[in-house]
């Protein structure tokens, strides 16, 4: 039995929603240019664009990347589909699909897939490579006066444990070895406290304030944080290195991506009349137009790089 199989409960609400989007089927008219048909059931026909759309709707593959008719992913994906619409005529032919329950759940997954393509159309079609480079040189040019630091941590639990590993580190001995050897933070003392390279900003206050005017090869430390105390080595500074379009290019789309939908979203908010019902003791309250976007469509802003490193503090010292 193909794994598939074990999914079908969690695939229902789309394998009705498919359904009802294709009764009246049986054409042969390929619903895209080029389109193939790969299979029938009864008089249904799929297509390869079928296959293809539910292989992106699964993360398989991107929606600009091409999937071959002849390789195993497009025939365990052609295995879904077709489970996915012989489930969904048997609900039909059982009823299930006229039940109040079943119309609100088709409902939603139609106005999911119906926005989806509204963003593709108004949003996505806004998101051009001079936009891009708009941003990137923007933060580029925010790149170039910024600092990164290399630093090696010492995480202690008392003042009195880091104070004797000053003590310990004056006497010459290597703060790689002492970090191994003391240091309560695992994971980088086994890397001899190396934290790499990032920039003050990003650090928490105690570690920007520590360091923020030390020079190359300082010990930094004793100094509190909310893991314990820590003894830092400033290993080197040098100017952030900026990423290159390419890598900066996926954040900036989902950035891009973001601000149309959140426009889009208050264009349209501002236009209906929205009234949501939660307010003080069931009185009706107004929303204001200007609304979140919903977590799901709200990817990360760029921050001032591109491609922003992590805050170079160990788990137990955050």
């Amino acid at each position: 039995m193909r794994p598939s199989r074990v999914l079908f409960p969690l695939l229902m609400a789309f394998a009705l929603t498919v359904a009802a989007c294709d009764r009246g089927g049986g054409s042969d008219r390929p619903p895209e240019p080029g389109d193939r048909a790969v299979a029938k059931i009864q008089d249904e026909t799929i297509w390869a664009s079928d296959v293809k759309r539910e292989a992106v709707a699964q993360g398989l593959v991107g929606e600009g990347e091409p999937l071959d008719v002849t390789s195993d992913l497009f025939r365990r994906v052609l295995d879904e589909v077709i489970d996915q619409k012989l489930l969904a005529h048997e609900a039909e032919r059982r009823g299930l699909d006229n039940s109040p329950l079943a119309q609100r759940r088709l409902a939603a997954t139609r106005e999911r897939i119906l926005g989806d393509m509204l963003v593709e159309t108004v949003v996505n079609d806004k998101i051009s490579d001079k936009a891009v480079e708009g941003i990137y040189q923007g933060q580029l040019n925010l790149a170039r006066t910024s600092e990164e630091v290399r630093t090696r941590l010492i995480l202690s639990r008392t003042r009195a444990e880091a104070d004797a590993v000053v003590g310990i580190l004056g006497q010459g001995a290597a703060f790689e070895a002492v970090a191994m050897e003391r240091s309560i933070d695992d994971a980088t003392r086994f890397s001899g406290g190396d934290l790499g390279y990032s920039t003050l900003d990003v650090m928490p206050e105690a570690y920007r304030n520590a360091l923020r005017d030390r020079p190359a090869g300082s010990t930094v430390g004793p100094f509190q944080t909310e893991g314990g105390w820590a003894v830092l080595r400033v290993e080197d500074r040098r100017r952030e290195t900026p990423p290159t379009m390419e890598q900066a290019r996926p954040q900036i789309v989902r950035y891009l991506t973001y601000e149309g939908v959140r426009q889009l979203l208050e264009e349209l908010r501002g236009k209906a009349a929205v009234e949501v019902l939660l307010g003080g003791e069931g009185a009706p309250s107004q929303e204001p137009a200007s609304a979140a976007v919903p977590p799901a469509a709200a990817p990360a802003q760029p921050t001032a790089s591109p491609a922003p490193v992590s805050a170079p503090v160990p788990a137990k010292a955050r």
